[in-house]
């Protein structure tokens, strides 16, 4: 057989700093804000009222040994719905924010082998701008395809982008939310042989205007307030952008196998707390078949229990009328002669 190569445009694979890195990195290149004249900036710092213009720098640097050519754009930033990771838009999708207000001044810069450019940009904040934080990234994109090999490649484009975190002058209003708690149990066939486990998912949503830090912690109770499980969650975001929404689950091994009780997830960021909340019953399958059993069982009786109370009754014949007898007339005393 004929393999055949095909080239899918995946995605891009963006590498983002870390709170204690200089630069964007995948190994190739990077791109870092111009250091100041204090220190090295691991990221943009941008404050600005609605209706102000900012300028600023960004430098990108080739580690291969031959020219590199990438095309420079401003992106807004999300977090990823798998595990709320921070991640910048693609050219091609719809901008708002950041994505729209940055402007570099080479959208498409050459970098000779081992070198750097230094690339101007200019923020205009437009008047209408939303207070709050406005986060996004100034994106260094190879356009060129790397193909992989075998049969069905895919294709990715790979670009390093330094986070851009602005803020719009105006009032500030932290606030999350907990929704769509939700307890998936996993239980042995037999009771008490083999173990038990469950799952709790939920949904982790900044309303406010500011990004947060938030904190999760979880408690189950069981029937009477018995507490059956109190932690606080690791896999949570670190950061949590304004607007943006995560389905995270939370693996709970050692679930009770018969139970009947509550869970309540309560997050928590500066000046904000929110908590949600779900029932749950845990029944082990066996035991679930039989309580059906016996359920359908029980409904079966009653029914024909009430079907042999419930006797038809006979249809009666209606009766004849009576023919009336007809009178004679009475004759008087006085008619007499």
């Amino acid at each position: 057989m004929r393999r055949m190569f095909h080239a899918l445009v995946l995605g891009l694979l963006f590498l983002l700093v870390t709170p204690c890195a200089h630069a964007a990195d995948n190994g190739s290149w990077s791109v870092y804000p111009l250091a100041s004249k204090v220190a090295a900036r691991p990221y943009f710092y941008l404050s600005a009222d609605p209706g102000q213009t900012l300028t600023d720098k960004v430098v990108v640097a080739n580690k291969t040994g031959k020219p590199l050519t990438f095309r420079l754009y401003a992106a807004d930033a999300y977090n990823t719905a798998r595990d709320g990771g921070f991640a910048v838009r693609t050219v091609t999708e719809k901008m708002r924010g950041v994505g729209v207000w940055a402007r570099p001044a080479r959208t498409r810069v050459t970098v000779p082998a081992h070198g750097k450019v230094t690339v101007p940009f200019t923020m205009k904040v437009p008047e209408g701008a939303e207070p709050g934080d406005h986060p996004g990234a100034i994106v260094a994109l190879d356009e060129r395809i790397d193909r992989g090999d075998g049969s069905v490649a895919l294709g990715v484009q790979r670009a390093v982008a330094a986070r851009v975190y602005l803020r719009v002058g105006g009032p500030t209003l932290p606030a999350i939310s907990v929704a769509d708690v939700r307890v998936s149990h996993h239980q042995p066939l037999v009771p008490g042989l083999g173990d038990s486990a469950a799952t709790v998912s939920y949904t982790l949503r900044n309303t406010g205007n500011v990004t947060l830090d938030p904190k999760v912690e979880l408690r189950a109770t069981g029937l009477f307030g018995r507490t059956l499980l109190a932690r606080d969650l690791t896999k949570v975001p670190s950061e949590l952008l304004p607007g943006q929404s995560v389905r995270l689950s939370e693996p709970w091994r050692g679930a009770p196998q018969l139970e009947w009780g509550e869970v309540t997830l309560t997050a928590s960021a500066k000046d904000t707390r929110e908590s949600a909340g779900a029932s749950f019953l845990a029944l082990p399958w066996l035991m679930a078949v039989l309580l059906a059993a016996a359920v359908a069982v029980g409904a079966v009786l009653v029914i024909r229990a009430r079907r042999g109370r419930v006797r038809p009754s006979v249809r009666v014949r209606p009766s004849r009328p009576a023919v009336p007898t007809p009178s004679r007339p009475r004759s008087s005393p006085s008619a007499r002669p």
